[in-house]
């Protein structure tokens, strides 16, 4: 039986889909999140390349910048409970970075990846 494309799109995991291609411009963002649901900004920097970004939300989630090579998971940041974050990211080697927030409770999270620079 062959799954219509749409049906294979939806099979494929976030975190193995491609990053979006900014074109190095600055994006933002919002994401109303369910308890356990996660969302994720994702994008290519090259090593040495760095992005301004911040963020907020309106209860506690759990905040990461990960990068995946095969089945392994890198965490460059990681942080639990936040309300907030911000800062400038600089990519050690060049990899597909997804910045991720997973919700404890409801909560909406907004915020903007700045231009690459």
């Amino acid at each position: 039986m062959r799954l219509p494309a749409l049906a294979l799109a939806l099979l494929v995991p976030a975190a193995l889909a491609a990053p979006a291609d900014t074109g190095g411009k600055a994006r933002e963002f919002v994401h109303d999140l369910k308890p356990g649901a996660i969302a994720e900004e994702c994008l290519r920097l090259e090593g040495g390349r760095s992005r301004d970004f911040e963020w907020t939300a309106d209860g506690p989630v759990d905040f990461n910048i990960h990068f995946h090579q095969g089945d392994k998971v890198t965490y460059p940041v990681k942080l639990n409970a936040q309300r907030k974050g911000g800062g400038r990211f600089t990519a050690k080697s060049g990899e597909d970075y997804c910045w991720m927030w997973t919700a404890r409770v409801r909560a909406k999270v907004t915020g903007r990846l700045g231009p690459e620079e």
